[in-house]
């Protein structure tokens, strides 16, 4: 099978993050099995939802080379293509549609691909294949990877080079921005507005707002807060206010603030969340911390990037806004950013990658694997 084929029957799979990704990790694991490589299943349940990984390993010895690959894609309620569904996938003008082509089911089919490719190969070092959930939610899939999979310490233990197969259009990446998302609540209490009875939880809100309209604006004027290497080089901090109150006639019970930043290699994050935490403590609201992903960031100058860019033939390294799992594989110490289709294509309401980027992507990959392999 090639790419194309393989990217159909992942995409036929609705492996929202919401619902379970058993389904198509079983595919997968059936596929990696097929193409020679042993695996390793690692499960968890969140709110009763069955979660799967898949981590396959083909070839023995160290090094190497490792991809990882999420199965888990957003929500398709405002899918807007009238002639099939998100999970229906069509070829059609040199595109590929479907929920997930892009991000990033199609980049796990050029990696099945690449290993049908090189099936006649011998290889000398293993190829290692993960495919993680809830990459769309909260990175859980690729932390429960790192915890619990005996594949990976191997991967790291035996300095494998990696690969994260997120969308670049097979440009090399070398560092990204993290993440990070604070949740800051205000509580009042309901009663009808004609009274004196209620306590308006938005009232309380605004000093706080007040302070991160503040905060906002020092992050995207103080250089301080920048990093040249990026477009924007600012931490891109934006904030949700919303009240969940469904009558204007009544006070609002609560107001809830999210506020999400993307840091940088050199953002002192510690310094920024607890400004955050001390100017919602003092107005007398709860601070949640969500979670965080860390910046990520290898050397451009690597002889491992060097490599890479030499068999691509794609030109320098460069950075992206946008977070991966690279955040969460830190233990690997040559890791790249390196995937068919074009960001900017993901998560749309008619998804598509283009058929060439998924040719390519294969070629791309099967070079790395005969590269570090072979």
């Amino acid at each position: 099978m090639n790419a194309v084929e393989y990217a159909s029957e992942l995409i036929r799979y609705n492996s929202v993050s919401s619902q379970s990704n058993g389904p198509v990790s079983d595919y997968c694991e059936s596929v990696l099995r097929d193409l020679g490589c042993e695996t390793e299943r690692i499960e968890y349940t969140t709110d009763g939802v069955l979660k799967v990984n898949i981590v396959g390993r083909k070839g023995n010895g160290s090094g190497g080379l490792a991809y990882f690959g999420h199965t888990d894609v957003v929500p398709v309620d405002d899918w807007s293509v009238t002639d099939h569904g998100p999970f229906e996938p069509v070829v059609r003008d040199g595109r590929l549609y479907g929920r997930g082509s892009t991000d990033m089911k199609g980049s796990v089919a050029c990696m099945f691909a690449a290993l049908a490719a090189t099936q006649g190969d011998a290889l000398q070092h293993p190829v290692y294949v993960a495919c993680s959930s809830d990459e769309e939610l909260n990175h859980r899939g690729a932390i429960e990877i790192t915890e619990r999979s005996t594949l990976y310490r191997e991967i790291v233990a035996g300095k494998a080079c990696g690969i994260v197969g997120e969308p670049t259009e097979l440009d090399i990446v070398y560092a990204h921005k993290g993440g990070c998302q604070i949740v800051v609540t205000s509580l009042g209490r309901a009663a009808h507005s004609s009274t004196r009875e209620g306590i308006n939880a938005n009232l309380a809100m605004i000093p706080f707002l007040e302070e991160m309209k503040a905060l906002y604006d020092e992050t995207e004027t103080d250089t301080t807060w920048h990093d040249g290497e990026f477009d924007p080089p600012t931490i891109c901090m934006n904030l949700g206010i919303n009240d969940h109150t469904k009558a204007v006639n009544i006070t609002a019970p609560q107001s809830i603030c999210t506020i999400a930043i993307r840091p940088m290699p050199n953002t002192d994050v510690d310094k920024l969340l607890a400004r955050i935490q001390s100017s919602a403590e003092k107005h007398g609201l709860e601070y949640f911390f969500k979670h965080q992903n860390p910046a990520f960031r290898r050397d451009p100058d690597s002889d491992f990037l060097r490599t890479c860019a030499e068999l691509t033939g794609q030109g320098l390294p460069r950075t992206v806004a946008y977070g991966t799992e690279a955040s969460n594989f830190s233990e690997v110490e040559n890791l790249v950013v390196l995937g068919p289709g074009n960001i900017a294509q993901a998560h749309l309401s008619d998804e598509w990658i283009s058929i060439d980027q998924l040719h390519r992507g294969t070629e791309t990959y099967a070079e790395l694997i005969r590269r570090f392999c072979t």
